[in-house]
């Protein structure tokens, strides 16, 4: 691991209205999403277990949305960067993430036709927090700590990158914005989300929940179905959703990590995932497997490992 890397940093939640200009580095290669390259989704999988686009999203503009999430995106990897705890290039972790994602990249757009156009970035965070997301626009992060105290497999940590792909994909961030506005904010902020007002400004004040963002339990379960279809047709095995939920339970002896706390309960939610197993794992039995494994990071003294799988 380069010495240079700080994986033990303490990050701040960004507040909203941050003014700092959109991102612009590029991850992976321009032909990446490229409409001759894209596969066909074929009506399988998962898609009829999936319901229709929300009515909140209308609420909000998309494009606002994902402009806000590229800056606070931004800010928080020039936090990171500051304390020497955003992972270069060249880490062996940061490789793995990227190679993953570029496996799920390619099947995201029959969810969601904007995926086409964004400029997807994944990184890796110095902080020991188990913690991972995907930010609309598809903005990736990982934290160190979920990768080393979990000692996750590339399947787990297509599970996790497929869950909260899912999430942007599916457009839960722009919905709950969209509720927010509906019934908090009032009539005068849903004139100015429609252009009748100072639109930009209420959006980026809203950017600040993009981070601390939680999603209620639909959202979550709709999240877990269409990230095993996603990670199943990249090539990872599906099956791997239940030791990361066993996982993810032993960490804080039977309760979850923060950020997966308005999941059904450890048995409610395996049993959900053992539900679609029929309906994902053809897709993975079809599907190109990776050409190359990786291993997590190894476990040091700070970093126990996790309870063994249940």
């Amino acid at each position: 691991m380069p010495s240079t890397f700080n994986t033990d940093a303490t990050l701040s939640v960004h507040p909203g209205g941050c003014r700092c200009a959109l991102h612009r580095r590029r991850l992976f290669t321009g032909g990446l999403l490229a409409a001759a390259t894209l596969p066909a989704l074929a009506q399988d999988g998962v898609q009829g277990d999936v319901g229709q686009e929300s009515r909140f999203t209308k609420l909000v503009s998309a494009q606002q949305v994902e402009a806000a999430a590229a800056q606070q995106y931004q800010q928080m990897q020039r936090e990171a960067a500051s304390q020497k705890a955003l992972a270069p290039a060249d880490h062996p972790q940061v490789v793995r993430l990227r190679a993953i994602a570029e496996r799920i990249i390619p099947f995201a757009v029959p969810w969601n036709a904007r995926a086409k156009q964004w400029k997807w970035e994944v990184n890796l965070i110095g902080s020991k927090q188990i913690n991972a997301f995907c930010m609309p626009g598809g903005k990736i992060a990982f934290y160190f700590g979920i990768l080393q105290q979990l000692q996750l497999s590339d399947d787990e940590v297509a599970t996790i990158m497929g869950h909260e792909v899912a999430h942007a994909l599916r457009e839960h961030a722009r919905e709950r914005m969209g509720k927010t506005a509906a019934t908090r904010i009032g009539a005068g902020v849903l004139s100015a989300l429609f252009g009748l007002g100072s639109a930009g400004d209420t959006l980026l004040n809203m950017g600040g929940q993009l981070l601390t963002l939680k999603f209620g339990r639909e959202d979550e379960s709709e999240a877990d179905i269409v990230g095993m279809d996603l990670a199943a047709r990249a090539g990872y095995d599906p099956r791997a959703g239940v030791s990361l939920w066993n996982k993810m339970m032993g960490v804080n002896k039977g309760a979850p990590p923060e950020f997966m706390s308005t999941h059904p309960s450890g048995p409610t939610r395996i049993k959900d995932i053992e539900a679609k197993l029929p309906k994902v794992m053809p897709l993975f039995e079809k599907a190109a497997k990776p050409p190359r494994r990786f291993a997590p990071p190894a476990l040091t003294a700070a970093a126990p490992a996790s309870a063994p799988a249940r």
